[in-house]
């Protein structure tokens, strides 16, 4: 049964108009395309006899209340600027010991100008984030989001436009809300992204301060959601950015106190966020394990050398990479806590040893010099030549001699090999290993 019903004469934003139907959208036919038709179709389940007429009448009626209705509340909202709105944040509760969402308001302000200089924001670009971060939250008290909370950034963009905000501002308010939910898309503009960050980052920080960590099944403020987002976002916008300064800075912000132990948890939660991520992309577990154990903090980074690694792997010469770095940390993970790792040429009774001592300062030479933004990459090329000194040494040097400093050198020279991975990959967690 179709019925008709043209709402265009109420002037109402396309992003209303959407709401309400997707709110009722038993009602409606929905859309050609982009283009919304002015039509919607029901399925009646109704006695025999019952008058055809009568329930489409009906139902067009529904449907002219909600337009109606979408219609007022546009034009009371409408009657003073967005930012009138804010002091109505103060009535609406985020958690009752994190504060009202005005607070969380001046939170999400406070963090944004922590952020910004982390993630190289401009001074326009700061500007507009820190106006959007005041203003991310305050259609929440406004008519139409309190009707259809699904509206909610959208209504805030188009009100912030009505009150004469410039548009890089209006769509920062939306922005920061994205993305909604899986498949959807990332923030358009740089300081809609930070707003959103600061916005998540202190939810995620705060509900973990106030024991309100997810359980099971249980995640009433949508903190999974929340962390893919964090992560998603600055996996889409490539941006190196460590979690724990940025987590240490929202804990800090808190009315309530945030343990050493509450944020850790929380970094963990939103590393096993990024697994999972990284696990639904196809890549392999192990591979996946290798790199978020040194790089969970940093998404991006973490992808892009989930990214590389599997490349390297997948290399012919791979089946000699990883022995030979692996023979290097196998030994060495018997050492004395505490050995020391300077390396003393004095102590060297084989040629091997100081050969390989040549080939690992190079090696430590050229990755200092390579781009810091593949450091996987830059480590494993810097490490294929120096493959050969490697096998040479093994092939010549016992190490584990009855003579302490002897031994302690040889091993300290090999620790040294070990720890080029460091903060870039556990390549022992990888298959072959």
């Amino acid at each position: 049964m179709r019925g008709d019903f043209d709402p265009s004469h109420l002037e109402l934003p396309r992003e209303v108009l959407i709401g309400v139907m997707k709110k009722h959208q038993r009602y409606f036919p929905i859309f050609q395309g982009e283009k919304l038709l002015p039509h919607f179709v029901i399925v009646a389940n109704k006695p025999a006899g019952t008058s055809l007429a009568a329930i489409k009448q009906g139902n067009e009626d529904v449907v002219r209340a909600r337009f109606a209705d979408a219609a007022y509340f546009v034009r009371e909202d409408l009657k003073k600027p967005l930012e009138d709105f804010i002091p109505g944040l103060e009535k609406l509760t985020f958690q009752t010991a994190l504060g009202s969402m005005l607070d969380k308001t001046y939170r999400i302000g406070h963090l944004v100008g922590v952020l910004a200089p982390m993630l190289n924001l401009s001074p326009e670009e700061t500007f507009t984030a820190a106006r959007a971060a005041k203003l991310c939250k305050a259609d929440l008290a406004t008519h139409m989001v309190v009707d259809m909370t699904s509206l909610q950034g959208a209504i805030g963009r188009d009100y912030a436009l009505a009150s004469g905000e410039p548009p890089v501002i209006a769509n920062a308010i939306y922005d920061h809300y994205l993305p909604r939910s899986a498949g959807d898309a990332a923030p358009q503009s740089k300081p809609g992204l930070v707003v959103g960050l600061a916005d998540r980052l202190d939810s995620l920080a705060g509900l973990f301060a106030a024991g309100l960590a997810p359980t099971g099944n249980k995640d009433p403020f949508a903190q999974r959601r929340a962390a893919l987002g964090l992560v998603g976002n600055l996996i889409a916008w490539k941006l190196d950015f460590d979690l724990r300064p940025a987590l240490t800075a929202a804990a800090e912000n808190l009315p309530i106190e945030a343990s050493p132990e509450s944020q850790a948890e929380c970094l963990s939660f939103i590393i096993e966020r990024l697994r999972n991520v990284l696990l639904d992309e196809g890549y392999r577990y192990d591979i996946v394990e290798a790199v978020v154990a040194a790089q969970g903090h940093n998404p991006a980074q973490a992808a892009e050398a989930v990214a590389e690694l599997t490349e390297w792997v997948a290399r012919e010469d791979w089946s000699t990479i990883l022995p030979a770095y692996s023979r290097c940390v196998r030994i060495t993970r018997s050492a004395v806590s505490g050995q020391p790792s300077v390396v003393s040429a004095d102590l060297f009774e084989v040629d091997a040893e100081g050969q390989l001592f040549e080939a690992l300062k190079t090696t430590e030479e050229t990755m200092s010099l390579s781009t810091p933004h593949s450091p996987l990459s830059a480590f494993l090329t810097a490490f294929v030549p120096i493959i050969p000194a490697i096998d040479k040494f093994f092939e010549d040097v016992m190490v584990m001699v009855e003579d302490e400093q002897v031994k302690n050198n040889r091993l300290a020279l090999l620790q040294r090999i070990a720890a080029l991975t460091e903060g870039i990959a556990d390549l022992s967690k990888l298959e072959g290993f």
